[in-house]
């Protein structure tokens, strides 16, 4: 099949451009999580480790594509612990979402234990950059697991999924700066999309024992709280702070 076989179809260019919309909405995720990454790195290492760390999401969700028949076959039963089948998609998005559990906890506690995070930073900066990196590609493989089969699920040509991915990606980059110094300065934002992992994470977990929440739910209550969010930070840049005035006429 030619790979620009898929131009003349207008069916191909509506699918383009609902998986591109879908991919940056799958990706808002991945984002909150690298920045939260990022943040514990030096100013001056934080875009690399950014675009690095998207970069290689890119480079897995193509893997994954390319491996179409790899994934069709992760979904083949491989052992049943308590009368539920448990196959290979089952493994990875459990491991995923237990590691997002635990992460989102940890940078939770780091978060509340400030001057315990300052000191250490400081001392291991060169260290944390490549195991942050590692970080972000072991959960890069979760969250494009999941972006893949959307993919697979609304486009009939492997061209039209590569090129929605890639300017998926691409425009997260753009974004990904200003969402992570957003997070950096609000700190209940930055929890809020720690509790944002948690949720995702339990997700995860459920979906790989087959208990499916609809994505609807998910992403209904991520906006909700973003919104109340948004407005309380609004109140709080708009509140004046109340000045207590000495009376001329008060009695000495």
């Amino acid at each position: 099949m030619d790979m620009f076989e898929w131009i003349a179809e207008p069916q191909a260019w509506i699918a383009l451009a609902t998986l591109t919309a879908l991919e940056i909405v799958l990706g808002i995720d991945n984002i909150i999580f690298i920045s939260i990454l990022v943040a514990r790195l030096p100013e001056h290492q934080r875009h690399r480790a950014r675009q690095i760390g998207l970069s290689l999401a890119m480079l897995t969700r193509i893997g994954l594509l390319l491996g179409l028949a790899w994934i069709m076959g992760l979904v083949a039963p491989l052992f049943t612990v308590l009368s539920q089948e448990i196959s290979g998609r089952d493994l990875i998005l459990i491991g995923g979402g237990l590691f997002l559990l635990a992460k989102a906890t940890m940078e939770i506690h780091h978060s509340l234990e400030g001057a315990e995070e300052e000191k250490t930073v400081g001392q291991l900066a060169t260290a944390n950059f490549f195991a942050i990196i590692a970080q972000i590609a072991v959960i890069d493989i979760v969250f494009s697991l999941d972006s893949v089969i959307t993919a697979v699920g609304m486009a009939d040509h492997v061209p039209v999924m590569m090129l929605a991915i890639i300017i998926a990606v691409v425009i997260m980059m753009v974004l990904a700066k200003s969402i992570g110094e957003f997070v950096d300065r609000h700190p209940s934002i930055k929890m809020l999309a720690l509790s944002f992992l948690v949720m995702v994470g339990m997700a995860l977990i459920g979906e790989g024992f087959d208990m499916h929440i609809p994505k609807g739910y998910i992403y209904f209550a991520m906006a909700f709280s973003l919104c109340v969010e948004m407005l309380n930070l609004r109140m709080r840049a708009r509140r004046t702070p109340i000045k207590l005035h000495k009376r001329s006429d008060a009695i000495p």
